[in-house]
């Protein structure tokens, strides 16, 4: 099996641009030249991600191909979040010269899957030596005819939502790392959809054009814990947020996860994040179809609260820390 460093950048970097030569977007000039060029149908929307191998995602609990999908959600869903539907994606792979080649293609191969689901373009990238390895995705979108939906958009008497449920990637994480530990090894085989929740979330990013329309007033997606996302969003609007928890929609199987490894499964849905599901808030009566309302927006000193009392011990992912 040839290795990164035996092949070279440049046969890789024109193996990518093969593999993204198709592919739906608004695409002057593609994936292959010095930049890309593209003809937007309105205002552009930027964001950029990156994940580190051990930090962010395991060889050893996810495929590469998943891998490589996940980096796109990821960056994806914070077009999502502005209301912004994703046009093109710009990667940027660093890797050690002794990456087996078949595993770096097979990165790109989901980073071009995921971006084609979106009806997005892998619009070019880049391929350097790192200790390890390094994905960064930058996700460009639209507003399609619509304002962008910012954080700091939300009212005292709109109420608080979520485009779908939470806990699920928590949850998985949980059970891949019981099963390393020697604790229940049938768990990943008793909640396999947990597991693909962790290895792969698929949230219906096309929520955060159907939030725009209907005139959601502030939205962010639940990446870091419902949690810190809510602080960062009472923070941003200077509002008090409430949260009933026994609203908060759980993922499947998620109730069965917590009793099998003696943790209430709430934790996982208020602080485990990853689902990138969408947080809104809508004035009363507008919120869409299939989201569900779990808490109100009122005046006052901007925070958080869980059932009346303050954000206390349960809190998201830290970036610098090892939570």
């Amino acid at each position: 099996m040839k290795t990164v460093g035996e092949v070279g950048e440049r046969a890789l970097i024109a193996m990518f641009t093969a593999a993204a030569k198709t592919g739906p977007g608004d695409v002057v000039i593609g994936s292959g030249d010095d930049a890309a060029v593209f003809a937007p149908t309105g205002p552009v929307v930027v964001s950029t991600d990156t994940a580190v191998a051990g930090r962010h995602f395991r060889f050893d609990w996810s495929s590469p191909r998943q891998i490589g999908a996940r980096a796109v959600v990821q960056s994806a869903a914070d077009i999502a979040a502005m209301g912004g539907v994703p046009t093109g994606v710009v990667v940027s792979i660093g890797c050690p010269p002794t990456t087996p080649v078949d595993r770096v293609l097979e990165v790109n191969a989901g980073i071009v899957a995921q971006s084609h689901a979106y009806r997005a373009r892998v619009l070019g990238g880049d391929l350097v030596s790192s200790a390890e390895v390094v994905l960064t995705v930058t996700s460009l979108g639209v507003l399609d005819g619509t304002d962008a939906v910012a954080l700091s958009g939300a009212r005292a008497g709109d109420v608080l939502a979520v485009s779908g449920p939470l806990g699920g990637p928590a949850g998985g994480l949980a059970a891949l790392a019981a099963v390393e530990h020697g604790a229940q090894p049938d768990l990943l085989d008793a909640y396999p959809s947990l597991v693909e929740d962790y290895r792969l979330p698929q949230p219906d990013l096309a929520q955060g054009r159907v939030a725009a329309l209907a005139g959601a007033h502030a939205m962010t997606d639940v990446s870091d814990g419902l949690v810190e996302e809510l602080i960062t969003l009472s923070a941003a609007s200077q509002v008090r947020l409430d949260v009933d928890s026994a609203r908060v929609p759980q993922a499947r199987g998620l109730a069965g996860l917590g009793r099998a490894l003696g943790v209430d499964p709430l934790r996982w849905a208020l602080g485990g994040g990853e689902e990138h599901e969408l947080l809104a808030t809508f004035a009363p009566g507008s919120v869409p179809a299939g989201w569900t309302v779990i808490g109100r927006v009122s005046a006052g000193e901007a925070g958080a609260w869980i059932d009346d009392a303050p954000v206390g011990e349960i809190r998201g992912w830290q970036s610098f820390t090892d939570t």
